[in-house]
């Protein structure tokens, strides 16, 4: 057995690493709120000592949040190698609004901590604990870097650090020791080796999909028709908007909270999945944004990137990036409501059955094999090309309360619209 531990990042997790600027931040960010209950101290603050307590006893269930980024010597790829200098206080952070903090003060501490770059020699990831909350509320501020986590894995992250009974035992910590990270040359050789079997593993991959594949054609022609408009869309560029010129250093952090059970009624009402119901109202946000910036939405290609979880079952838990992308127009040229939602819902049903995010995973299977220098150059030319003007995510939260040592969490996971279930 070898004498030391590390795992190569994906092609795809490693983009996020390529893609990040000195003004372009790509790190995950969420703020929680949860009513301070059990954890409220006698002057009325937040037991942060408690919630380190709890975080330093589950760590090892996530281990990537114990890890760092070492490098490849001239192919410059990252891996994941143990942090033998780790430290808990570093990425926990305790912090606090004055009394009575409101939600615009903690929307502006949110948009300062998320406005700066994570430390690349550390474990890519840093929790706010932030008291003085007016109503007796707290929040965590977290962000991770992209390249560790999407969208399903931050919510797995989420269930391990929380639980769905108000009482909740803090375990015992357990003993880490950290692995030996390999050396330089180590990483070479293993670099080399992996090259070198690759189109063993190509054949061994096509062998395999002939021997299980219900049918071949099909599911070869569909790859292809798939790939194809992967890339046609990536060559069509969208109408040039108000969205999207130079960005600056900083960053305004916002959201607006419905009742999930809304959603679902518009839902049964007019047709559609919720996903479609929730790209409608952006649609009809983004009309009147653009109108109000004197820009006429009528005759603009405006599109939005929505990726899509490809992570299978037995993934849950598992970190890094599983997700493709739908590149979906938004029909902000009509001013009908209705007609907005089943324009969205025709082409996202066009997209389920034409199996339009493979076109996508084939394209990041595909980088698996291209070495780093090409794939920095296509990031680098990817910002200056993006074939979308937006991006729009819903990830799904919890279906039930959950709670940190007994305090209830009141808002999962804010973005620019969250969906809140009801009491």
């Amino acid at each position: 057995m070898p004498r030391y531990a590390y795992y190569r990042l994906t092609a795809l997790d490693n983009s996020f690493l390529m893609l990040e600027k000195p003004n372009s931040y790509m790190h995950v960010g969420s703020t929680q709120i949860h009513k301070t209950g059990p954890l409220r101290t006698e002057g009325g603050g937040v037991d942060a000592a408690r919630i380190r307590k709890l975080l330093a006893a589950l760590l090892h269930r996530i281990p990537r949040y114990r890890q760092k980024l070492a490098w490849i010597p001239f192919e410059n790829h990252p891996v994941w190698v143990d942090d033998d200098n780790f430290n808990l206080d570093f990425h926990l952070r305790h912090t606090g609004l004055p009394r009575p903090g409101t939600d615009e003060q903690l929307k502006r501490l949110s948009a300062r901590i998320l406005q700066q770059h994570l430390d690349r020699n550390r474990p890519l990831w840093e929790m706010w604990i932030v008291e003085g909350l007016e109503d007796d509320r707290f929040a965590i501020i977290s962000k991770t870097h992209h390249c560790m986590i999407d969208g399903a894995s931050g919510v797995d992250i989420m269930r391990v650090l929380m639980s769905p009974e108000p009482e909740m035992r803090t375990p015992d910590e357990p003993t880490w020791v950290p692995r030996p990270a390999p050396s330089g040359f180590e990483l070479m050789r293993h670099e080399f080796l992996r090259r070198a079997s690759l189109p063993l593993a190509v054949l061994r991959g096509a062998v395999s999909a002939m021997r299980t594949a219900e049918s071949v054609r099909f599911d070869v022609m569909t790859r292809v028709r798939a790939l194809t408009e992967a890339m046609g869309g990536s060559l069509r560029l969208p109408s040039e908007t108000p969205f999207n010129r130079e960005i600056g250093p900083h960053r305004r952090f916002e959201w607006l909270t419905m009742d999930l059970a809304d959603i679902k009624k518009l839902r049964k009402s007019l047709g559609g999945s919720l996903n479609d119901i929730v790209l409608a109202i952006v649609t009809g946000a983004v009309r009147d944004f653009l109108r109000a910036r004197h820009v006429n939405p009528d005759k603009l290609d405006f599109r939005v990137m929505a990726p899509v979880s490809v992570r299978s079952e037995n993934e849950h838990g598992a970190l890094g990036n599983r997700v493709s992308a739908w590149i979906v127009p938004l029909p902000i040229g009509t001013a009908d409501r209705r007609l907005q939602l089943e324009r969205i819902t025709e082409r996202t049903t066009w997209l389920k059955d034409s199996k339009s995010a493979v076109g996508a995973e084939v394209l990041t299977q595909a980088a698996e094999y291209t070495p780093s220098t090409l794939l920095a150059l296509g990031a680098r030319n990817m910002t200056r090309l993006l074939p979308f003007n937006l991006v729009v995510t819903n990830v799904p939260g919890p279906q039930a309360p959950m709670y940190m040592l007994g305090a209830e969490m009141l808002e999962p996971d804010p973005g620019a619209l969250r969906l809140r279930r009801q009491p």
